[in-house]
């Protein structure tokens, strides 16, 4: 990523200066995320049962639409691996079968009746756009998106991994899991080893990018084109034959390569209408939903992370980007094309680069129409398989176990919501499975204390502080589906009135992890327009994990108090040891007794006790118990016990490097 900031050099922007005075910046990162975009448009379109042309014209209507109507200077537009699930979907209730078995009249007949559902679904974008509607990806709780993303991830694999092995296969997500050991013994070898050598590269080329500084400049989906060309050449898949391998006999044709053009520019025949008739169907319109809902939500939160990785931090309209989606849906659709949404891994891409302004967008695009144009013959020797390893590598990122760690990591409740809605979506579909995840949101939500007016609603007193500051009190919850509301009245008050706020949330019964990010995302959005944003009140409540973004309720904290009995000389030394370990205060004081040896012996009380307590979090009382073991009880006679204790503020108790500092002087 660029080490640019905001402060060394004026924000960049996409406008007839910023055009010429960044043009090799932008055409540079350009021509590297053409490399990147071209395989993969390739690869999402067929996997999504469209002709594999169908992504490039995405990616090029993208480039050239929306880089003229979106604010966002850093985005890069077109089909993504996280709408395969959506549109192969549609394609097969529709009569196709993604083209698992050859492109077939049944094919062409269901791609025609997903145009249509694109097209329908892209006027409620715009429409969603003009009426400011962008901030619906505010709603969706982030544990149930994550656990969406991470099942469209499985799904991609599961049903890649036929096509990496050259076998067709159909089926339910569930049913071709327990298909893949089937799917190795009944592999074509050739095809095999071009998929499962292209699936190695993609996962062990960015390891050696880490230790040879030169090779991450490289893309590994171009390395795997320049293996896995030359092996399909070497296979001779262009010409239909048998080969013998063991005793039994396989089949290679040109059915194994992407289907491209055969000519210069052979594209225009490829451009195909939609056929309106399907939308008469009635399951046609939850189709509609599915690419509105899912594709919008996705785009959103792509364009909010790309915002956040711009090194000028830069901030994207989003009902301007909404608008700029649809308007691009909306002519790929009529053309051919695939749905597109601002597309995060390509953006990244693009940000390492050296981007400077959206015409780096444009000129990827440039790039792609060039290449489709003039070279389709080259692009039509890439082979299928090598296309599915670079999905399979794409679902694993969205799947990956780092996930389940880093939800888990929040709060055990985050996990299940967000198991709970991939199972749901590989078992049903990803609209009813997200549905699931959020409604079991609201009910932990419920469980935890949320009054049910306050589920949707929140309640809000403002009261001003002085003339530049005001001050909004939250009451009840602060929590994923009353969100919107809320965010509403902060931009109203703070960044339409240009005021700065204070936020205080002492008195709801619980704020949820969804908010906590959020609350993060707004403190950010103010700093950047030079205003103070603070939050307040989230020491009376107590996290669900030690985790900033965990969700926080009402309630007493757990934490551990530990008592040490111990001889007079050694008081000092163990006050100054327990804070140097975290703890931030101690009480001691003088005792006298008994113990067993003293009982037994009948010996008279020891009068040169002291009695030291300590009050900590789990983790600090781990280090004194560990410090008592090594360093004080092999040579000492120290009683210690621990007990779990309550307390009403925790953060009362946490480790704070200033204070630990200033005590452990002072005790010298």
């Amino acid at each position: 990523m660029s080490n640019h900031s905001s402060t060394d050099i004026s924000k960049p922007k996409g406008n007839l200066a910023g055009f010429s005075r960044y043009f090799m910046n932008d055409i540079v990162s350009g021509f590297m995320v053409f490399l990147i975009a071209l395989p993969l448009c390739l690869g999402i379109a067929s996997a999504s049962g469209f002709p594999p042309i169908a992504g490039i014209f995405t990616a090029i209507i993208g480039a050239i639409v929306t880089t003229f109507i979106s604010n966002s200077e850093l985005t890069i537009k077109g089909p993504a691996a996280g709408l395969i699930v959506i549109v192969v979907g549609c394609i097969e209730e529709f009569g196709g079968n993604g083209m698992t078995g050859g492109w077939t009249e049944t094919d062409m007949t269901a791609y025609k009746a997903a145009l249509a559902v694109g097209v329908a679904a892209a006027v409620l974008q715009i429409l969603f756009g003009i009426f400011r509607a962008g901030i619906l990806g505010e709603f969706f709780p982030v544990s149930a998106v994550h656990g969406m993303l991470a099942a469209i991830g499985v799904i991609i694999i599961v049903k890649q991994i036929p096509v990496a092995l050259g076998v067709s296969a159909t089926g339910s997500p569930f049913e071709m899991m327990q298909q893949i050991p089937t799917y190795f013994t009944q592999m074509n070898p050739a095809i095999a080893v071009i998929g499962l050598t292209s699936i190695a590269i993609m996962f062990v080329w960015p390891l050696a990018g880490r230790r040879v500084a030169g090779l991450k400049k490289i893309p590994a989906p171009i390395i795997v084109l320049g293996v896995a060309i030359p092996m399909g050449m070497f296979f001779n898949l262009t010409q239909e034959h048998d080969y013998l391998l063991g005793n039994q006999t396989y089949h290679l044709d040109d059915h194994f390569l992407v289907n491209m053009p055969g000519e210069v520019f052979g594209m225009m025949k490829d451009l195909t209408l939609p056929d309106f008739s399907a939308l008469k169907q009635p399951f046609a319109w939850k189709w509609v939903f599915m690419f509105f809902i899912i594709g919008s939500l996705e785009s959103l939160l792509s364009a909010k992370a790309v915002d956040l990785l711009d090194p000028w931090k830069r901030k994207t309209n989003m009902d301007r980007d909404m608008l700029a989606v649809g308007a691009g849906n909306l002519c790929a659709s009529f053309v051919g094309g695939l749905p597109m949404i601002s597309e995060i891994v390509r953006s990244r891409a693009n940000i390492d680069n050296g981007a400077r302004t959206r015409f780096a967008d444009f000129w990827h695009g440039l790039f792609l129409l060039l290449c489709v144009a003039f070279i389709p013959m080259v692009l039509h020797l890439i082979p299928n398989a090598a296309l599915a390893a670079m999905l399979v590598y794409t679902g694993t990122r969205l799947a990956h176990p780092t996930e389940f760690v880093n939800v888990y990591r929040i709060g055990k409740e985050q996990l299940a919501i967000f198991v709970t809605t991939l199972i749901a979506v590989l078992a049903t579909d990803l609209l009813i499975g997200i549905i699931i995840g959020i409604v079991l949101k609201m009910s932990i939500h419920v469980i935890n204390g949320v009054p049910l007016k306050s589920l949707f609603k929140p309640f809000l007193e403002v009261q001003d502080v002085d003339e530049n500051t005001s001050l909004i009190l939250a009451h009840d919850s602060a929590v994923f589906s009353n969100w919107i509301p809320f965010r509403r009245q902060i931009e109203q008050l703070g960044l339409v009135q240009r005021r700065n706020l204070i936020i205080d949330v002492s008195d709801t019964n619980l704020v949820d992890h969804s908010v906590m990010e959020k609350l993060e995302e707004m403190e950010q959005t103010f700093e950047q327009e030079g205003l103070h944003f603070e939050v307040r009140g989230l020491e009376s409540l107590q996290p669900f994990t030690d985790n900033a973004h965990a969700a926080r309720k009402r309630g007493l904290a757990t934490v551990k108090r530990i008592t040490v009995v111990s001889d007079e000389s050694l008081k000092d030394m163990l006050e100054n040891e327990f804070v140097r370990c975290g703890a931030t205060g101690y009480t001691s004081f003088p005792c006298s007794g008994r113990g067993l040896t003293q009982l037994v012996n009948r010996e008279e009380p020891n009068d040169h006790q002291y009695r030291i307590e300590v009050i900590v979090t789990p983790a600090v009382c781990e280090m004194i118990l560990n410090y008592l073991r090594s360093d004080v009880l092999p040579t000492n006679h120290v009683t210690a016990c621990v007990e779990t204790v309550q307390v009403v503020k925790a953060t009362q108790f946490e480790p704070v490097a200033e204070l630990k500092e200033e005590l452990v002087t002072s005790n010298h």
